[in-house]
C-alpha cells in the first residue's frame, strides 16, 4: 500500500469517528501516503493532522454534483491503491468505483457496493450488542491489518494550545448546548436550570458554532451566573478540542463536541435526548457520563438521526431528564 483514500463527506462528527483509520492504516502501513476527502467546512479539523498527506474537499453548496464528477477525475489521477469509504450514499460510492483503486472498501448499505471488493454488514440497531461506528469503520480494513480498536484522536497544534491556555488559569468546565436537531438538543431553559445552579466559583465556558452565538448568550444572561464566559464563534474547532482536553466536565449534547472531547480523551457528560447510545455513537472518553431520561417511553428513539420536532409534541425524553443528573457528574 502506497497511497491511501478515506472518505467521509458527512458531518463534523463522523470525520472524528474516522479518525481511527488513518491511526491504524498508518500503524500498518507507516511509509503510505494517506489522504482523506471531507465536505467543505470540516476541513479544519484535519488541518493540522501529521498522518495525513492531503486533505481533499467536496464543496457541496453549489453544482454538486458537477464538482463530485471533477473530484472523481482529481482521485483517478492519484493512483490509489485502497479507497476505504466509511459512508452509504451513492455519491461517494460512485466516486469509489470511479477512482480506479486496486482495493476498494465499504458497507453493503452503498448502493454501488457491489462493485467494491470488500463490502461489509454496517450492523445498526437499539440493542446493547450494537457495535460503536468506531468498530464498524475499523471492520474496513479489518483484512488489511488487524482486529484492534483504536479510538478517534485529533491534533490541535501549539497554537491551538497557546490560544486558549488564557482560559485554564482556574477550574472549568464547558457546556455545548447546540445541535443541528430540534430533539437531539436538551432545552434551553433546562441548561439555563443547570448552569444556575452550578458553583459561582466555577468557570462556565460556552461553546458553539456563530449560529448559535444568540442561544449561548441567552443561557448565560438568564442562568446569573457570575463566571461564565460566551466563546461560541470564537474559537475554532481544534482550539475548541483544546480547550476541552483540560476541562473539569464538558457537557454536550449527542453532537460533535461530543466527539471532539472523545478525540481529546477529555472528560464529557454527553446528554442524549431523542436518540440513544445504544446505536453506537456514544462518548468514548475514559471519563464518559451518559445523561438520559429515567422514564420508560415507548417513543424513544423516534429515529437514528434527530428530528425537527418532537413526533409526539411532548418531548418527554428531554424534559424528563433532571438537572441533577447532570451535577452529578461533577462529583464522580
Amino acid at each position: 500500500m502506497k497511497r491511501i483514500l478515506i472518505i467521509q463527506t458527512a458531518s463534523l462528527g463522523d470525520v472524528v469517528l474516522a479518525t481511527p483509520l488513518i491511526e491504524k492504516l498508518h500503524l500498518f502501513f507507516p511509509h503510505a501516503q494517506i489522504d482523506f476527502l471531507l465536505k467543505e467546512g470540516n476541513e479544519a479539523l484535519l488541518r493540522y493532522h501529521p498522518l495525513l498527506k492531503h486533505v481533499m474537499v467536496w464543496d457541496k453548496s453549489d453544482k454538486k454534483y458537477q464538482k463530485l464528477w471533477e473530484l472523481a477525475g482529481i482521485v483517478r489521477e492519484q493512483k490509489y491503491d485502497l479507497v476505504v469509504n466509511t459512508q452509504r450514499f451513492a455519491s461517494t460510492g460512485l466516486l469509489t468505483v470511479l477512482s480506479g483503486a486496486g482495493q476498494t472498501s465499504g458497507f453493503k448499505k452503498n448502493p454501488f457496493s457491489l462493485f467494491f471488493t470488500h463490502r461489509l454488514a454496517h450492523k445498526i440497531s437499539a440493542k446493547n450488542d450494537t457495535p460503536h461506528e468506531i468498530e464498524r469503520n475499523l471492520k474496513l480494513i479489518e483484512d488489511y491489518t488487524d482486529t484492534t480498536i483504536l479510538k478517534p484522536k485529533l491534533y490541535p497544534s501549539q497554537h491551538d494550545f497557546a490560544k486558549v491556555s488564557q482560559y485554564k488559569t482556574k477550574r472549568f468546565i464547558t457546556v455545548s448546548p447546540g445541535s443541528l436537531w430540534f430533539t437531539k438538543a436538551f432545552p434551553e431553559e433546562k441548561w439555563t436550570e443547570f448552569v444556575s445552579q452550578l458553583d459561582d466559583e466555577l468557570i462556565v465556558y460556552f461553546l458553539g458554532s456563530p449560529n448559535e452565538k444568540t442561544k449561548t448568550e441567552r443561557i448565560m444572561r438568564n442562568s446569573g451566573h457570575v463566571n461564565s464566559m460566551n466563546l461560541a464563534g470564537r474559537l475554532t474547532l481544534l482550539e475548541s478540542a483544546a480547550l476541552m482536553r483540560d476541562a473539569l466536565m464538558n457537557y454536550t449534547n449527542d453532537s460533535a463536541p461530543m466527539h471532539l472531547a472523545s478525540a481529546m480523551n477529555a472528560p464529557v457528560a454527553a446528554v442524549f435526548c431523542s436518540t440513544v447510545p445504544e446505536f453506537g455513537f456514544g462518548p468514548l472518553s475514559d471519563k464518559s457520563n451518559i445523561i438520559q431520561t429515567n422514564e420508560k417511553l415507548t417513543c424513544r428513539p423516534c429515529g437514528l438521526h434527530g428530528k425537527k420536532v418532537c413526533p409526539k409534541k411532548h418531548f418527554k425524553c428531554a424534559e424528563t431528564i433532571a438537572i441533577k443528573q447532570l451535577l452529578l457528574c461533577l462529583k464522580k
